[in-house]
């Protein structure tokens, strides 16, 4: 049962009587992906705030009779902002509810989880967390790039290419010198709207041009599509084949691994067939 957003009535209950608050993390969109703990969890709620990148399969393990409240959010729309979100939160469990909070992903990986179980501790609200596989692991293992590795990457860095600031000063803040070091696999998420500025200042800070680099769209959904060139060639491609968000970049020496590990695995799956 979808509602429509409303906060609940101030809360009149002593803390002992409050609900707590479970953030869910649902994985990148397979709902086979989900951890057996997360299944369970979705499956028992009565109450469940989900995010925009929560697939329609995942949704499917939620009880039929739960109450769903949609509080996601899209670029420049938001159905709430973040500070609202965590005060609904705030108003249902002091009202005595209990509720899962379903985000795509890992809660704690770029899905503000953080700050949502910071909110809730500080107003005296218990709260768990069950952790979801993460897009960037999730795409990677859907198109055979393999995130570490010995021979070509001893690090991975996550990072987010979200523009910051105000108006004309707006820009992507990040430390390029580190996203540029050699022997890393670097994923940025929310990049897409921001990926001539990001190829164009690793080529600036050190990185070669023909660095390999792929573009992972709705990684893991049955509408997945995969775009990979280099730094240089990367940003007319994602124009050429129209890319959007949600995309994850992968930049890096392990990109180039998936000619070999996703066709045999592609091969693989096939054989079984």
């Amino acid at each position: 049962m979808t509602t429509n957003i409303c906060l609940a009535p101030d809360a009149a209950l002593a803390p002992a009587q409050w609900g707590r608050v479970t953030l869910v993390g649902a994985g990148p969109g397979d709902a086979e992906l989900l951890t057996l703990k997360a299944a369970r969890v979705l499956a028992s709620a009565r109450l469940v705030l989900y995010d925009n990148l929560v697939s329609p399969e995942v949704m499917a393990h939620v009880a039929a009779d739960a109450e769903l409240i949609y509080v996601g959010k899209k670029s420049s729309n938001h159905t709430l902002p973040q500070e609202g979100i965590i005060e609904l939160m705030v108003r249902l469990t002091q009202g005595g509810r209990s509720l899962v909070r379903l985000k795509g992903g890992d809660p704690y990986i770029f899905g503000r989880g953080g700050e949502e179980a910071e909110a809730l501790i500080a107003a005296g609200i218990a709260c768990d967390t069950v952790p979801g596989i993460s897009a960037a692991q999730g795409a990677a293992a859907a198109v055979g790039i393999p995130l570490t590795h010995r021979d070509h990457a001893g690090m991975l860095v996550l990072a987010t290419g979200h523009l910051q600031g105000e108006g004309d000063e707006r820009t992507v803040a990040l430390d390029w010198q580190a996203l540029a070091r050699p022997r890393q696999t670097v994923v940025i998420y929310m990049g897409i709207g921001t990926l001539g500025v990001i190829c164009s200042q690793l080529i600036a800070h050190g990185l070669s041009p023909d660095t390999p680099a792929a573009l992972i769209e709705r990684a893991t959904w049955p509408q997945q599509r995969s775009v990979f060139g280099t730094l240089q060639t990367l940003p007319a491609l994602s124009l050429e084949h129209q890319v959007s968000p949600p995309a994850l970049i992968m930049i890096g020496d392990t990109v180039a691994l998936h000619a070999r590990i996703g066709a045999g695995a592609a091969a693989a799956v096939g054989a079984a067939l």
